[in-house]
C-alpha cells in the first residue's frame, strides 16, 4: 500500500490544523541493508524516463535500468521551479523491487497524489525529482527517541473514535519546516487525521519507528544534459 509523504507546505501547529491523509502500510523495523550508497543520479533519470513516456504516450520499453534491482522502501517526489514548490510524493514502506517500484511511483507520485492536481506535459521541463531508499528502521522508546534532520519517522496512534492511523516524514521535513521534534509529532498527528487536541497522553500513547534514507535529487536540466552526454 502507498503512502504520502513527506513535504508538506507551511503549517501552523494549533488544534485547527487541517488532515492530510497518509495510508501508512506495515514497517519492517528491522529491515536493514549494506552500508553501502544505494540511491544514485540514474535512478532520478530513470523517473523522469518513466514519466516522460506516460506524459507523452509512448512506451518506454522493457530495457532493465542500471541500478540495482534489490528491493528497499522508497519514496519519489516531485518539486517544480526555482522554489521547488511540491508538486507529488508517494512511495512505499514495503520492500519493492528497485526497477518495478520507481518505475511504479514515478507516475503514481506525479499524478495520484491527492494534495495535488496531476503534473501537466507543460510542468515537465520545471521539474526535479527526489528518489528516497529508506534504510535502518528501528522502534523507538517513546515519541522523543529520534534525531531532527537524521531520521524519517513514521507514528501509529488512535485517534478519538478509536481507529488506527499511520503518517511519515522523511527526514528533510522537519528541518525544512523549522520544527522541533515535539512540533513535528503534532503535525504528523493532524497529517495522520487526529482532531481532538494533543495531549502529553496523546503524544505518550504513539508508536514511533523511526529510519533513515538516502535521497538523490536531479534537476530537469540535469536530465537533459545526461541525455545529451549520451549515458541514457
Amino acid at each position: 500500500m502507498a503512502a504520502s509523504c513527506c513535504g508538506v507546505k507551511k503549517q501552523k501547529l494549533n488544534n485547527s490544523l487541517p488532515s492530510i491523509c497518509c495510508n501508512g502500510s506495515s514497517v519492517h523495523p528491522n529491515f536493514h541493508k549494506n552500508s553501502y550508497t544505494v540511491a544514485i543520479p540514474d535512478m532520478c533519470f530513470f523517473c523522469f524516463d518513466v514519466l516522460h513516456s506516460h506524459l507523452f504516450n509512448y512506451d518506454l520499453g522493457k530495457a532493465a535500468p542500471r541500478f540495482t534491482n534489490d528491493p528497499y522502501p522508497l519514496f519519489v517526489t516531485w518539486k517544480m521551479g526555482r522554489d521547488r514548490r511540491l508538486r507529488g510524493c508517494i512511495g512505499t514502506f514495503s520492500p519493492t523491487n528497485l526497477h518495478n517500484g520507481l518505475r511504479e511511483y514515478a507516475v503514481t507520485s506525479a499524478m495520484k497524489d491527492s494534495r495535488f492536481d496531476p503534473i501537466t506535459k507543460e510542468e515537465f521541463s520545471k521539474l526535479h525529482c527526489s528518489v528516497s531508499i529508506l534504510t535502518h528502521f528501528e522502534e523507538a522508546r517513546d515519541y522523543m527517541d529520534w534525531e531532527v534532520g537524521a531520521n524519517g519517522i513514521r507514528i501509529e496512534f488512535v485517534n478519538e473514535k478509536g481507529h488506527k492511523k499511520t503518517a511519515t516524514y522523511l527526514p528533510e521535513v522537519a528541518t525544512e519546516q523549522g520544527w522541533d521534534r515535539i512540533q513535528t509529532i503534532d503535525s504528523l498527528l493532524r497529517k495522520g487525521g487526529l482532531k481532538g487536541p494533543i495531549t502529553p497522553d496523546v503524544r505518550k500513547s504513539i508508536r514511533l519507528t523511526r529510519y533513515r534514507s538516502e535521497k538523490i535529487t536531479v534537476s530537469y536540466s540535469d536530465y537533459v544534459a545526461q541525455k545529451t552526454n549520451g549515458h541514457a
